[in-house]
């Protein structure tokens, strides 16, 4: 799931030092942390999928027999681009992950939700993931409600629409959605299966 060791990572970037949870340091059976994710947040991960946002993200450990249990809870909007219009929009998300985190001789990724961190070092640092787990909070799919998209960037659609669809038979859906008569053939298919 992740790409490098994130402690290395941004040691090379001398950045987000405000992430790096001592494990080690934790002389409690639990603890908790409060970050706010904003448009530097982004900014200094120099990551391309969200460049901006207003996050509140919860960071919740418990040492557990041989390991860390990381709880990260994430709640606000990030902007992307509206998969209609193309302009840019604010979509919420909220997300709640779990990351178990032990001890070794080297930091290795063990699977979707266990990290293993070299135990000389003792620290995580946990911006990527808190990253990591803002982008798979976003919708696959994301527009602007009703009226919101680009004007000028929606009548360039609906042109573009009305010629493709010239000469054919329009139908509209139970929702009053347009229907392109060329999906019944999949949809027979589909039927008969």
């Amino acid at each position: 799931m992740y790409l490098c060791n994130p402690n290395e990572f941004f040691r090379t970037l001398g950045r987000l030092d405000t992430y790096i949870i001592d494990l080690k340091g934790i002389e409690n059976d639990s603890c908790q942390y409060d970050f706010l994710l904003d448009d530097s947040f982004f900014a200094h991960l120099e990551a391309t999928e969200v460049q901006k946002g207003n996050v509140k993200a919860h960071l919740g450990i418990k040492k557990l027999a041989s390991s860390f249990e990381l709880s990260f809870t994430i709640e606000g909007k990030v902007v992307v681009s509206c998969d209609r219009c193309l302009d840019d929009m604010w979509q919420p998300i909220s997300s709640t992950d779990r990351l178990y985190v032990k001890f070794g001789p080297e930091y290795l990724d063990e699977g979707e939700d266990l990290v293993v961190v070299p135990e000389d070092e003792g620290t995580i640092n946990v911006a990527w993931f808190f990253y990591e787990f803002i982008v798979l909070a976003i919708p696959l799919r994301h527009v602007h409600a009703d009226g919101e998209c680009n004007s000028e960037m929606m009548q360039k659609l609906n042109e573009h629409l009305s010629a493709d669809s010239d000469g054919m038979d329009e139908r509209t859906n139970e929702s009053g959605h347009k229907v392109d008569p060329r999906w019944d053939g999949l949809k027979n298919l589909l039927d008969n299966n």
